[in-house]
């Protein structure tokens, strides 16, 4: 039990050391850390407790472990919320219902952000994906779907809010693989979804944030109708 514990303080000075790095400025996204066996030397711990420290910071996203090459600073922390959600969901601690409502708050904030901050070319782009939702595939629609909504929380320039919406559209992805697919197979539903994106392209080329908070609960109440309607067949 003592060598646990030793072994486990070890590990946090690992951790500890790292985010001193970053904070100092010593450490940025895209370096290299140290040797596994400077890291030890440094820190007067053995290399067993670098490495164990090292596969945690590689899983939570911190770093990539790249063989023969050593270990880097990426901060890709998506991949990590997608698994915590996504075992979240599987222990039912968040079901189908919570997931949609936190998306709608966040995706009203990042729309809102947007007509801030998005750009002439951004907008541009956007106005070109929702030219292809009218006229494409049902297939090439549900990548292009998604990609509207990727395009509009980037234009937000909020990380966070970036970061957390793409790990939720994971997590929806994955255990409502055919969601999107379902929505834009019925006429009258894709209707009303695209006239949602096409109101939320408008609230941001007009700056109309009334528009704004309009198109996206119009979205959300289809998307919310043809959940209700999935789970019920589940059940």
């Amino acid at each position: 039990m003592e060598d646990e514990c030793l072994n486990k303080k070890s590990y946090t000075k690992v951790i500890d050391y790292i985010k001193k790095q970053i904070l100092i400025g010593e450490l940025k996204v895209g370096e290299k850390l140290p040797a596994e066996r400077e890291l030890a030397q440094i820190l007067g711990i053995s290399r067993n407790s670098v490495r164990e420290a090292i596969r945690s910071l590689d899983i939570m996203g911190m770093i990539t472990s790249h063989h023969g090459a050593g270990n880097y600073i990426t901060g890709n922390f998506e991949n990590n919320l997608v698994e915590s959600m996504s075992m979240m969901f599987l222990l039912h601690q968040i079901n189908y219902e919570q997931i949609s409502e936190l998306r709608l708050g966040l995706e009203m904030q990042a729309l809102l952000l947007a007509i801030d901050n998005i750009s002439e070319e951004e907008i541009d782009e956007l106005k070109d994906i929702i030219s292809k939702l009218e006229n494409d595939t049902e297939e090439n629609n549900v990548i292009l779907d998604k990609k509207l909504h990727y395009n509009i929380a980037y234009a937000s320039k909020n990380k966070l809010i970036i970061e957390i919406l793409n790990a939720l559209s994971e997590v929806m992805d994955i255990f409502i693989k055919d969601l999107r697919k379902e929505i834009l197979s019925k006429d009258e539903s894709r209707r009303l979804l695209n006239d949602a994106h096409n109101k939320m392209v408008k609230s941001l080329i007009t700056k109309d944030k009334v528009l704004a908070f309009e198109s996206i609960n119009k979205h959300f109440n289809v998307v919310d109708e043809k959940l209700l309607e999935m789970s019920k067949k589940d059940t």
